[in-house]
């Protein structure tokens, strides 16, 4: 069965985090800008996220408005199926406390208090753990970033370096249950900046949620997941990890014109030796290549999974499918399906694109027929 565009099964599983239609516009002496446009995202228990984006896109407001420090136009957040915002500041803050362990970009650690009491004050502030057991906790934590020796500095006394891997101890004081970081590698060294994200996968594989802005490709390569942001507007994963090479306003030029498709287990997407018109990238779930024959069974060829793409090699070779596709029998597949005309349209935009899609046709095609021999001399017993 396919189902049109908006008639998706609603998902039951709604995330630790859900950000719903998130609107942010600022109101200034030049005018109204809008920062956030109509933003959806959800984030499950234990995800690493990185959320990339150039400067100016939304990247801090989206973190603002997950945190509660800024308050959107429009639309709701809950964590854990709580608005945050129908919490009073005074119910907000404290909500932070216990929920939140901030990283912030320039750090944010008070200059009268040595590194080990910065890292106590979330501790007091909720009230975790008894009192004669913070420092201990606190030299733990420090431990666990490599500045259990500067504890008793003052945060002049230390490197910025220092500093940022301080306050990212700070952020893990409370032990909370999402930690967002803005850009918590960015003042340091390669080997330090590793040493943190091993301690962030670490983190994510004990159940912790983690949302991470960086602009560093080496980061985000670590992060079980990419979310991408430009002007405002979330731009579809899986169009940015199908085609990494297209810009960012392709991206979103792109997510406006896609058109989501769904089918059940077991059926058929694309037949063979019919012309296909769309190129097909999968959302959800994962699709079989199959060639039919009129004397013997389907041969599955391969399979494809989330991210990955098929109807390209049609689109560039002649129009007509030379193997069918059908949803595997494991689950639902859904797709995102981009018109000939649009498909033709991208290759003009992107030549980048074109030439890797080029590339991996040709690849396609010299496996398919290897696969398709191998099998062949299989069925048929020929040597």
């Amino acid at each position: 069965m396919k189902i049109q565009p908006g008639s998706f099964p609603t998902d039951q599983n709604q995330g630790l985090i859900q950000m719903q239609d998130i609107v942010k516009t600022y109101h200034t002496t030049a005018g109204d800008f809008t920062a956030l446009r109509g933003v959806d995202l959800s984030l499950e228990q234990g995800e690493f996220a990185a959320l990339i984006g150039k400067s100016g896109s939304g990247k801090s407001t989206l973190l603002n408005m997950l945190t509660g420090i800024d308050h959107p136009t429009g639309g709701q957040v809950l964590v854990d199926g709580k608005d945050i915002y129908s919490l009073t500041e005074s119910q907000r803050s404290l909500w932070r406390g216990r929920n939140l362990g901030i990283v912030f970009q320039f750090f944010q650690l008070l200059p009268m208090l040595n590194l080990m009491e910065n890292v106590m004050l979330p501790m007091d502030y909720v009230g975790m753990y008894e009192i004669d057991q913070r420092p201990k906790k606190a030299l733990e934590l420090l431990e666990l970033v490599g500045l259990k020796d500067q504890a008793q500095h003052l945060p002049r006394a230390v490197s910025r370096g220092q500093q940022q891997s301080a306050a990212i101890a700070r952020a893990l004081a409370t032990d909370a249950p999402i930690l967002v970081a803005d850009e918590p590698t960015g003042n340091l060294d390669s080997r330090s900046a590793g040493k943190i994200i091993d301690l962030f996968e670490e983190l994510s594989r004990r159940g912790k949620t983690i949302l991470m802005v960086t602009h560093d490709p080496s980061m985000t390569k670590r992060a079980s997941r990419t979310i991408f942001i430009s002007d405002g507007e979330l731009v579809n994963e899986t169009i940015a990890q199908s085609l990494p090479l297209l810009t960012h306003p392709l991206m979103m030029e792109l997510s406006h014109r896609v058109q989501p498709l769904y089918y059940q287990p077991g059926a058929t997407i694309l037949e063979q030796r019919n012309r296909v018109e769309n190129f097909y990238m999968i959302q959800k779930g994962q699709v079989e290549i199959v060639l039919q024959g009129r004397f013997r069974d389907d041969l599955v060829i391969t399979s494809l999974k989330k991210n990955d793409f098929f109807g390209e090699i049609s689109l560039l070779k002649g129009g007509k499918a030379i193997a069918s596709v059908r949803a595997s029998n494991q689950g639902p597949v859904e797709l995102l399906a981009l018109p000939r005309e649009d498909f033709q349209w991208l290759m003009d935009q992107s030549p980048l694109t074109e030439e890797a899609i080029c590339r991996i046709v040709q690849q396609r095609l010299d496996e398919n027929q290897n696969i398709t021999r191998t099998k062949k001399k299989g069925l048929f017993g020929r040597g």
